[in-house]
């Protein structure tokens, strides 16, 4: 597990009809330790994630064999044949990409242009020349994604207890009410002797109620020998 959180990147699937705009774009996100894939056009962007096959069909929830994964695209606005407007929408309307973070870029500061985007599903919209500084809002969807596959990697890793055998990893608690919970519970060592002190003390008092009951018993006992009265003068 170690190994595989080392070698693990977030991966950006980059999206431009422009070369130059393309390495630009590829040399910011590898600065930020990203894994950068970069095609010229929305179908192959498409085609890339697996889901070309189902467009030629108006099916947009086929998936191919072998799609690709990404955890965030970031697409240029204009391109040729399907805009990056058209490629957010495909990605939204597929039940199986909907959940991938999708920017968008342009060279033209449009206020509806960017609404529309926005509206419809769009986390960011940067202004081109993108920026350093830009891809820093990126960062949130890094840590997410990076926090997701860490926690599955934990649920699904087993792990080799002291016989050899391999045994489920537990899910760490994280719910702050429930640590607190489990804070508050004494511990069964400690709980222990004074388990034991009670029941010996509550033997003790029931041996004491018992000897005093019967004490009791004895003195108004009927079987018990009276005084004797005789040789005692009774005055007249």
């Amino acid at each position: 597990m170690g190994m595989a959180a080392a070698e693990w990147k977030f991966h950006v699937l980059a999206v431009d009809d422009s070369l130059v705009d393309r390495k630009l774009i590829e040399r910011l996100l590898q600065k930020s330790s990203c894994q950068v894939t970069t095609v010229d056009s929305g179908y192959k962007a498409l085609e890339f994630l697996g889901l070309r096959q189902g467009i030629e069909s108006n099916d947009t929830t086929a998936l191919s064999l072998s799609p690709q994964e990404a955890n965030l695209i970031i697409t240029d606005y204009c391109m040729p044949g399907m805009t990056g407007y058209d490629l957010l929408k495909k990605l939204k309307e597929s039940s199986a990409l909907k959940n991938i973070p999708v920017v968008i870029m342009s060279s033209e500061n449009v206020p509806a242009r960017i609404s529309r985007c926005l509206e419809e599903g769009a986390e960011e919209f940067f202004l081109k020349p993108v920026r350093l500084a830009d891809l820093n809002k990126l960062k949130p969807h890094m840590m997410k994604t990076k926090l997701k596959n860490q926690k599955l990697e934990e649920i699904e890793t087993p792990s080799d207890d002291e016989n050899g055998t391999v045994a489920a990893v537990e899910p760490e608690i994280k719910d702050s009410v429930e640590m607190e919970i489990i804070k508050m519970l004494p511990l069964q060592s400690e709980t222990e002797p004074k388990r034991v002190l009670l029941q010996v003390v509550q033997q003790e008092e029931q041996m004491l109620s018992n000897n005093k009951r019967k004490s009791m018993e004895q003195g108004l006992s009927t079987d018990r020998p009276r005084p004797s009265l005789e040789g005692i003068a009774t005055a007249v």
